[in-house]
């Protein structure tokens, strides 16, 4: 079996520095540049390569990497989470902020994500929290505050163009990936809903809560409703309710993720955009779909 290894960073020389290594260090064959600061190796997977080992070669250099079969990495299903993934922000932290309580939301939130607190409960907790928040305050929070992270709408484009299906799936509000799916490019979105009357939010939560198992049942539905193993799968996000769905993917990454998260994924993202997840799938910069 043979096995890739891809290497990207925002730093074209520090790929340059890591190709010597692992090439020095691994056995692994010539690079095969795919842009600028990304690129292919090959090893045998005779060879005892693992993603610590990795890790360790690479040391301190800002470079992303993904070992993995070469055979059949280019995936056929999409899922993504949105929050502080596709986008740069956790849309209930700004909403709670046009609340007056961002702080005291931002707290449950970083517990959360990192594991500490069950999703469902803290959910229920933030959004009571918002109790009485005008509707319009949602249009303002989207239009001021959310923007797609770098690469985002080229990863979904790509990967679409390419005939993968791409959901975003959400622990997140319906309000907000709808908008979000509709400029990244994905063909469906999932979310929880915010309950709203005519003062404005209730301060209650559609149920049932879509969280990290919802998350999984997603991955695993729609794959088994395209017909594909889930090794044609890629799930990204970054916190713990996204755990479940990276570790069942075929790819599971963790993009800027929590600690818990970057330690069980198959690979992690913390220099590069989100192109990465593209390159670690094979395709070269001039096949990426941009605007």
């Amino acid at each position: 079996m043979q096995l890739s290894i891809t290497l990207v960073s925002p730093d074209p020389q520090a790929v340059s520095a890591a190709i010597t290594r692992v090439r020095s260090q691994t056995g692994a064959g010539e690079a095969r540049l795919l842009g600028t600061g990304a690129a292919d190796l090959t090893a045998s997977g005779q060879q005892t390569l693992t993603r610590g080992l990795l890790d360790a070669v690479l040391g301190d250099l800002p470079v992303d990497a993904c070992i993995q079969p070469l055979e059949g990495r280019r995936k056929r299903l999409l899922i993504a989470d949105m929050d502080s993934t596709i986008i740069g922000c956790e849309c209930l932290d700004e909403l709670a902020d046009f609340a007056g309580v961002k702080a005291a939301v931002s707290a449950i939130t970083e517990r959360a994500m990192r594991g500490e607190l069950a999703f469902e409960g803290a959910l229920r907790e933030r959004v009571a929290m918002l109790k009485g928040l005008e509707l319009a305050a949602l249009q303002r929070c989207y239009d001021e505050r959310v923007k797609l992270n770098p690469g985002a709408r080229t990863l979904v484009r790509t990967m679409a163009a390419n005939g993968a299906r791409c959901l975003l799936v959400s622990g997140g509000f319906s309000f907000f990936t709808g908008r979000v799916a509709a400029a990244a490019g994905f063909h469906e979105d999932r979310a929880n809903t915010l309950i709203e009357d005519a003062g404005g939010l209730t301060g209650e939560v559609g149920e049932p809560i879509l969280g990290r198992e919802a998350k999984l049942a997603a991955l695993q539905g729609e794959a088994a409703r395209l017909g594909i193993p889930l090794s044609e799968t890629l799930a990204v996000g970054d916190g713990a309710n996204d755990l479940a769905m990276i570790e069942a993917a075929g790819l599971g990454i963790a993009y800027r993720a929590k600690p818990v998260v970057a330690a069980q994924a198959h690979a992690r993202v913390d220099y590069a955009d989100l192109t990465a997840l593209l390159y670690f799938q094979g395709y070269s910069a001039n096949q990426f779909v941009t605007d």
